[in-house]
């Protein structure tokens, strides 16, 4: 799959996959689109010390990353579990130069080990950060834990509308906690109504750089 380096409005990079003509990122921003829509809204957001997350589409790290960082303010105990169909290799991901962009150039280990670590395996980050990258389609995986914090960072609908479906959110909602939450930067309404027929609660919040709204999902049953 071929895939092109862009650079966001704030500065951050992205890619770009001519093909689908989508992006992993907003345009508008990479970087605070991830702070806001997953990190803000979503890890932030979860009244826990031991918590498990499950993002969907690790793509550049750049979610994992933030996430394992905050932690470090957090202490919370987080086993992170990233599922991914089209894996990046490691030195295209060094090309994104988050790290010089975030100002932790003493992290940059842990960036590195996150894309470098084997597929499928269970690593430990630092020791309060778990990490298991699973190389398969959300419709092939048997999940063997369950989670707390959803980042659903799926291609958009329009690329991808089979990612965005009831019986997609159903498989998720299935392996949720009471009261665990999914947060996705997408708003679309045909989404919100298929978070809720499958028993989502579902609220839209401010949106991040140039997009007025995101969604986030509770499981309240």
């Amino acid at each position: 799959m071929k895939r092109q380096i862009i650079q966001t409005a704030d500065g951050s990079k992205t890619l770009y996959i001519p093909d689908f003509e989508e992006h992993y990122h907003s345009i508008h921003g990479a970087l605070s689109e991830a702070q806001h829509v997953f990190v803000k809204h979503g890890l932030k957001s979860i009244p826990k010390t031991k918590l498990s997350i499950l993002e969907m589409g690790f793509g550049t790290g750049l979610n994992a990353y933030l996430t394992c960082l905050e932690n470090r303010k957090l202490h919370n105990e987080i086993t992170y579990t990233a599922l991914e169909a089209y894996p990046i290799n490691p030195d295209l991901a060094n090309k994104m130069e988050y790290i010089g962009l975030l100002g932790f150039e003493d992290e940059e280990a842990v960036f590195q080990y996150m894309h470098q670590c084997s597929w499928n395996d269970v690593h430990m980050i630092d020791q309060h950060f778990t990490l298991q990258k699973i190389e398969s389609t959300i419709q092939n995986v048997v999940f063997q834990n369950t989670f707390d914090l959803v980042y659903y960072d799926a291609f958009a609908p329009r690329v991808q509308p089979e990612l965005w479906t009831e019986e997609i959110f159903a498989k998720i909602l299935s392996v949720m906690n009471v009261g665990a939450i999914l947060v996705t930067y997408c708003a679309k309404g045909s989404v919100k109504r298929a978070l809720k027929a499958v028993g989502f609660e579902v609220e839209s919040l401010e949106g991040p750089a140039r997009k007025r709204e995101m969604t986030r999902a509770k499981k309240t049953k």
